[in-house]
């Protein structure tokens, strides 16, 4: 028996580096979201700067319809304040906090699994 996964519609995450992520051939030069849901482009979210994040950039996901969250925070490993991710949880939504570079191939295989992933990541100027 062959098998072979799907081919998933959702964007897929092609390159990055510390300055930039490139999802379906576009370059984005700053923090950004890109989710497997459908009909949903990456889009331009938060800051540049891991001390500037707060709740409010973790609760419009709360609505999203989202099983899983991947943070990617940076070059390095950070964990996000509790109280930034109580919408999520009050949501049963999981969150795993990772680098930005982990948690661009988190999400690609998660997407590519057809789960409905949303991946929130930070690039730092």
């Amino acid at each position: 028996m062959k098998l072979q996964p799907d081919k998933s519609s959702a964007p897929t995450i092609q390159a990055y580096e510390p300055s930039w992520i490139e999802v379906n051939g576009i370059r984005h030069d700053h923090s950004l979201s890109v989710t497997s849901l459908t009909d949903v482009p990456p889009a331009r979210w938060a800051t540049h700067d891991f001390d500037a994040l707060s709740a409010s950039d973790f609760s419009p996901w709360a609505h999203s319809g989202c099983e899983l969250i991947v943070f990617g925070s940076g070059k390095k490993l950070r964990f996000p304040k509790p109280q930034w991710l109580q919408d999520l949880v009050r949501h049963g939504i999981g969150v795993e906090t990772m680098d930005t570079p982990a948690a661009c191939r988190t999400y690609n295989i998660l997407a590519s699994e057809g789960r409905k992933v949303v991946a929130l990541l930070l690039i730092e100027t």
